[in-house]
């Protein structure tokens, strides 16, 4: 079963969430998309969400999921800030010695946030990193609270991911005008030989381009890790 993890501002029925968790079904490998705190059909205000408080609504899904007896092998994916949840998480569990997950998609992995926090704009909104307000709009609508603008200040991101020494498949789109290809280029320094990065020509941050390609690579190699019973799906 592979954990889906959707970024910021986003929810599990928001590209490209439905579109690989199909992809997936259809070779046979199962998947969960849930909503972090504060997102879509969570509980929680979005002004009150954190990095921390993500990662412990992921490891919450993982123990979930390792409860059912039908699971046999599990695959973590992130997308934007879901991927720097989800390589956070697979390395804080390295780092007890445990086994998960087999392996890891990051999806236009949104490391930048550390930056945009530190550096006082995310995305249209404005503040003073240093005394960040009670909260920030951005787009006018969208909530980040302090906390989450102090917090993600300090995040030792590619630190704690680097713990995580399983295969890592990064998947970047060469339009994305949200995350910079940096963040990406990093995650493959980090990871060094055990990871990929993939390119997708032409496609952009909510990858709405060239969505099949996307789920095909991430099919490809969640099929390669997982022992999958003969006859059972097929892509």
């Amino acid at each position: 079963m592979v954990i889906l993890m959707h970024g910021i501002f986003s929810s599990k029925d928001y590209n490209p969430m439905p579109a690989l968790a199909k992809g997936l079904a259809e070779a046979g490998i199962a998947s969960i998309r849930f909503d972090f705190n504060g997102h879509g059909k969570s509980e929680g205000r979005m002004q009150d969400m954190t990095i921390e408080k993500e990662i412990a609504d992921a490891m919450a899904v993982l123990e979930y999921v390792r409860s059912l007896p039908y699971v046999t092998e599990v695959g973590f994916l992130g997308h934007s800030q879901g991927g720097v949840i989800a390589s956070m998480t697979a390395g804080r569990l390295a780092g007890q010695g445990r086994i998960d997950p087999k392996g890891l998609v990051l999806i236009a992995p949104g490391a930048v946030i550390k930056e945009a926090c530190q550096g006082g704009k995310f995305f249209n909104a404005r503040f003073d990193p240093a005394d960040p307000p009670e909260f920030i709009r951005c787009w006018g609508f969208m909530k980040l609270g302090r906390e989450y603008l102090v917090t993600t200040q300090t995040l030792d991101i590619f630190g704690t991911a680097a713990e995580y020494r399983g295969p890592v498949l990064i998947l970047h789109g060469d339009k994305d005008s949200i995350v910079p290809m940096w963040c990406s280029e990093k995650y493959k320094e980090v990871y060094g030989d055990k990871a990929t990065l993939t390119v997708i020509e032409g496609e952009n941050h909510l990858i709405s381009r060239r969505r099949d390609e996307v789920v095909r690579n991430t099919v490809d190699l969640f099929s390669s890790l997982f022992l999958l019973r003969p006859g059972v799906g097929q892509y």
